[in-house]
């Protein structure tokens, strides 16, 4: 382990620490913004990715480890360490989150802006459709069996577009429009129709997935 990891883990455990803090001590009258805002924010761990030397130590020190700690507080938890903030929305939401991030962690370590393409996806975009839909939401629609707005959609699209190029920017990797408009799309159109609290892994996956497929890394 050489010293940029150990400032990356410090950071990653820092912010989520802060973010914690914040929800639980400052937004905890309001449950589902507080769950939202942890569950957006989390996702600037994607600018903190080039600290990490080594694959392993970003796969099992500093993904994998939130795993088990996000179920511990999760309504599934044998433990009594549940709060307001996990028992809103989708309890396994955050735990869907973690996993996500480790699995691209492990296998796209090498190319890191795939990974933060992911993690953009699911907490700016499935984040925001959220959020966006929960407030302004009237125009509905179900496709399997988990109720979504229009108005929420539309919003993901927009987010990832602007956040989707900003990874691209900030990892110095070519900005196609075009592909980031079919990439947001894609992302968003997968969170529409995935029931349950699995569009944490549908809106990551399916990102990453068209990226590659797409042939631009």
């Amino acid at each position: 382990m050489v010293a940029s990891d150990i400032i990356g883990l410090l950071f990653v455990y820092g912010y989520v620490a802060i973010l914690l803090l914040v929800s639980e001590k400052v937004l905890h009258r309001y449950p589902n913004f507080s769950r939202k805002f942890l569950h957006i924010m989390v996702g600037n761990i994607l600018f903190i990715l080039p600290l990490f030397t080594s694959r392993y130590i970003i796969t099992f020190l500093a993904a994998a480890p939130f795993i088990l700690l996000t179920f511990l507080i999760s309504p599934h938890s044998p433990l009594k360490l549940r709060n307001k903030v996990s028992n809103s929305g989708h309890g396994m939401g955050l735990v869907y989150y973690a996993i996500s991030w480790t699995v691209l962690a492990y296998i796209f370590f090498g190319q890191p802006w795939i990974v933060a393409l992911g993690i953009a996806a699911m907490s700016y975009g499935d984040g925001v459709a959220s959020l966006v839909g929960g407030r302004i939401g009237r125009h509905k629609y179900n496709v399997f069996g988990d109720e979504k707005s229009y108005e929420g959609s539309i919003a993901m699209f927009l987010v990832l577009m602007v956040m989707l190029s900003v990874v691209l920017v900030y990892y110095a990797v070519p900005l196609n429009l075009m592909v980031v408009a079919i990439v947001a799309f894609t992302a968003t159109v997968f969170e529409g129709i995935t029931p349950k609290g699995l569009d944490n892994l549908t809106a990551c996956f399916s990102a990453v997935g068209v990226y590659l497929l797409m042939g631009v890394i």
